[in-house]
């Protein structure tokens, strides 16, 4: 019928991958949803794609404009917000570069490169973060 189920997987995030894969633990932290990072919980996913990667889009949606997050006392505003109003899906996606902030994506376009993170964390799995706009765990849809 080409229409997405609530439970369908999402495709790749990252160009050039099959699947998503969680980052693993690493010297920065780990990866997973609900894991401990920086002192607290950790309420996204993080994805492995590579430095300057090209992005997805994990489904068919409209982008939402920039959204940012707090890092220490600033708040750094490196992501896009994805959502479906008809699947109900709304994601943020953090640490990358969106090539627009708003308009409609088709699952599987372009939408953006991952922003390097080799530069500021030497030896970190480099990777992009989904976090659900209600705060729950992105796993089923991974």
């Amino acid at each position: 019928t080409g229409q997405e189920e609530p439970t369908a997987a999402w495709s790749a995030l990252c160009a050039g991958s099959h699947h998503n894969r969680v980052r693993a633990c690493d010297s920065y932290g780990c990866g997973g949803f609900n894991s401990r990072s920086d002192g607290g919980s950790h309420r996204g996913m993080d994805i492995v794609c590579g430095d300057y990667g090209i992005v997805n889009a994990p489904f068919s949606g409209n982008l939402g404009g920039p959204v940012g997050r707090a890092v220490g006392d600033s708040v750094q505003y490196d992501g896009v917000k994805l959502y479906n109003k008809g699947i109900l899906h709304c994601v943020k996606i953090f640490s990358i570069r969106p090539y627009v902030y708003f308009g409609s994506v088709v699952q599987g376009e372009a939408m953006g490169y991952v922003l390097p993170l080799q530069e500021r964390f030497s030896g970190i799995t480099s990777h992009l973060e989904l976090q659900m706009c209600d705060g729950s765990d992105p796993s089923p849809f991974i």
